[in-house]
């Protein structure tokens, strides 16, 4: 082997820590939050006049505690009118509509489309046509119709846009199944920990939002205006697409993470496989689409900072994970078959303590940001990285107490052992595939336990797989609903 190739894959390797230490940036970044001066106490209240659309195809089951919430708000009555964009369900949506409208004449509006079909952005920009038809609504709340908003979200949520210079805000929604939700809920519950109530408060840090929660995102009635008073049909991505615009049309982005809202997440594989997808490949759509944006600085009149490399490097790591998880063990592999000086194991194991540290850190530091959901799922936090991976991360913690049990094995044994070991970043990702594509067949009980042997997060890795194969085919852009039960409502 060249000095040269050895070089190049010690690098490849060592890039192979770079998410996890972006990971880790992401939740040191929360403490300098304070320095936004995000939640400062503005005097007033600002309760501006909210027109919330609510987008439903064939949600019976879960429109009227979605409604029942948003009536229940701290919201001045006078100030909410909610209207529901019915897209030509086919189930009890209409009937249900009509008992709600009778019951709450004036605050509750049914928008039927005859002719649906077509997506969630074109089912909101039905919507937005007839609220920004008249001058009533100073702000608007696009919400999802499964989402149940805390009591205080929306006045939390509102109180930004009394700042000028703010054109969305988003808030924070947990996976809210509660008693009702099973392992993979847990593990979205988790997911969201990292994904939103992190990332997003170190984004505003940053001053880059990457999106509006598609469930809970307000808009003051100027930024949509400028935005064309529509939301893109384009991509897969229309919520990421309007905070992009937003941003760089001068207004500020914020996530607040003490507006929480609960939303129901897929219960199988097979949903939430459906679900990755269309986000997937909604990002990489959006990656295409700003390419004149990424690492080129701020604006030149210096109004957004989606162009700083510290956002770029945060969003091109997670975009291309399965690239470095793939590189790092085809790198691992060939220091081990063609460098005897042990150069893969030394690599190896300070890659994996340097995950193991990563790893203990981003746990500890979830469970500060939220306690309560960290206490439903810590299981499923503990196994996040996946069975496999964990033993891993105990046996490079430790070599002097495990890699002894393998001094009575066979040299080929033990070369096959690390084969594997090397091997498992990458092959993680097909086995979680496999758990998906065992789901509703008559295998779909070895799905949950594979799952915990591959980890969560390699499923979303192996999702991220998929959509560049679909992006690549040029594969039609449907918009595959997720479907709703209502146990949402009833555990709020």
């Amino acid at each position: 082997m060249s000095a040269f190739l050895h070089l190049l894959a010690v690098l490849v390797v060592l890039l192979g820590a770079l998410p996890l230490l972006v990971a880790v940036l992401q939740f040191l970044l929360i403490g300098f939050q304070r320095f936004r001066h995000l939640y400062e106490d503005r005097g007033e209240a600002h309760l501006p006049r909210t027109a919330v659309l609510v987008p439903a195809w064939n949600e019976a089951a879960v429109l009227p505690g979605s409604v029942a919430g948003l009536l229940a708000l701290e919201y001045p009555p006078d100030r909410l009118r909610i209207h529901v964009v019915d897209d030509a369900s086919t189930d009890g949506t209409p009937a249900v509509m009509a008992e709600l409208v009778r019951r709450h004449p004036g605050q509750v509006v049914h928008l039927r489309r005859e002719h649906g079909g077509q997506g969630k952005a074109r089912t909101l920009n039905h919507g937005l046509a007839r609220v920004l038809a008249d001058d009533w609504a100073e702000a608007v709340l696009i919400m999802d119709a499964d989402v149940v908003f805390d009591r205080d979200a929306l006045r939390r949520m509102t109180r930004h846009l009394a700042d000028p210079q703010v054109g969305a805000v988003t808030a924070y929604i947990k996976e809210g199944s509660g008693r009702r939700g099973n392992y993979l809920n847990r593990y979205i519950g988790y997911e969201y920990i990292t994904a939103q109530a992190a990332a997003r408060r170190a984004q505003n840090v940053l001053g880059a939002v990457a999106c509006l929660a598609g469930g809970a995102q307000l808009h003051s009635r100027a930024n949509l205006e400028d935005l064309g008073g529509r939301i893109d049909t384009d991509t897969l991505a229309e919520d990421t697409v309007t905070t992009f615009e937003t941003q760089l049309a001068g207004r500020r982005v914020v996530f607040d993470g003490y507006a929480t809202v609960l939303a129901e997440e897929p219960g199988d594989l097979a949903g939430l496989w459906k679900q990755r997808l269309r986000w997937a490949r909604g990002n990489l759509q959006v990656t295409r689409r700003y390419r004149h944006v990424w690492f080129r600085g701020r604006s030149a009149k210096g109004r957004h900072r989606l162009g700083s490399w510290l956002f770029g490097l945060i969003w091109f790591t997670l975009l291309l994970t399965p690239v470095l998880l793939t590189l790092c063990s085809g790198a691992l592999l060939l220091l081990f078959l063609t460098a005897p000086t042990g150069t893969a194991w030394t690599l190896f194991h300070w890659l994996w303590v340097t995950n193991l540290v990563c790893y203990l850190l981003t746990t500890l530091m979830s469970a500060l940001v939220d306690p309560g959901t960290f206490r439903r799922c810590w299981r499923e936090a503990l196994v996040y990285p996946g069975l496999v991976a964990t033993a891993i991360l105990v046996v490079t913690a430790l070599p002097g107490v495990f890699l002894p049990l393998l001094a009575g094995a066979g040299t080929l044994t033990v070369h096959l052992v690390m084969l594997v070991v090397y091997a498992w970043l990458a092959l993680c990702m097909p086995v979680a595939w496999l758990a998906k594509q065992l789901t509703g067949t008559r295998l779909h009980r070895l799905a949950p336990p594979l799952l915990h042997l591959a980890g969560y997060g390699s499923l979303l890795a192996a999702c991220l797989v998929a959509a560049a194969y679909h992006e690549l085919r040029h594969a039609e852009l449907a918009w595959d609903k997720t479907e709703k039960t209502g146990k949402v409502a009833i555990e709020a």
